[in-house]
């Protein structure tokens, strides 16, 4: 985990009245189970505490980890990816940052997702199968701070493009970073070309410097062709 700590009957009566006696004991069961489930989803709810300075949107990290060269299917993806927890303030942000590996010091095939609470990091969720990502390239050294930029950029709504924005995407390679922004839907232009000027304002891009924009549907059809490669080879 990329934390630096861890964050860690009666036999006696007559049948007619067992079988009563035994529904009306389902149902109390019953009963009791949703009221359990009711109130374990009431205390997942992520909310602001007292006097903390709340977000527009809930957010939640997520990790993941993956062997180079090894195709990976949605199914296998989804069990690789870890959620590290929500929050929904300023205060609760810095509480689970302060304590989380820069992605400078992450090693191997390692991702941090952040992205608003309800979505999955996954191309095929909802909120993403009709979007698409702008993709920046960055060398050895550079990961940390663009990423802290990126997402403090995010979580203060500079972006400016109402629901448009998903999540963002820090990858560590062996020869490069890589950081992407999500949005919802890629065929709207002047969207992504907000998102695309903005991040550029944001992570004090020089004017040279690459941006690349790729539909999820496009990611989906290479990660697919990769994979069949991979299984005929």
């Amino acid at each position: 985990m990329p934390l630096k700590r861890r964050l860690k009957d009666d036999d006696s009566g007559d049948q007619d009245q067992n079988e009563d006696n035994h529904t009306q004991k389902e149902s109390e069961k019953e009963k009791s189970d949703k009221e359990k489930s009711q109130n374990s989803i009431k205390r997942k709810a992520v909310v602001p505490g007292p006097g903390e300075h709340p977000f527009q949107y809930n957010y939640t990290f997520w990790y993941s980890r993956r062997t180079p060269g090894r195709p990976t299917s949605s199914q296998s993806y989804e069990q690789n990816v870890k959620q590290i927890g929500t929050f929904a303030s300023v205060e609760q942000f810095w509480r689970f940052y302060s304590h989380l590996v820069r992605p400078g010091d992450l090693t191997g095939h390692s991702d941090f997702h952040l992205f608003k609470d309800g979505i999955k990091p996954m191309w095929e969720d909802e909120a993403n199968k009709n979007g698409g990502k702008w993709i920046i390239r960055l060398r050895k050294g550079l990961a940390s701070r663009c990423w802290e930029n990126l997402i403090l950029a995010m979580l203060g709504e500079q972006f400016m493009v109402g629901e448009e924005v998903c999540g963002a995407v820090v990858s560590v390679r062996f020869q490069e970073d890589i950081i992407s922004i999500w949005n919802k839907t890629a065929s709207d232009q002047a969207t992504t070309a907000r998102i695309r000027d903005t991040l550029r304002r944001v992570l004090n891009l020089p004017p040279n410097t690459i941006m690349e924009y790729k539909t999820h549907t496009d990611s989906i059809k290479d990660n697919s062709s990769f994979r069949n490669t991979k299984l005929t080879l």
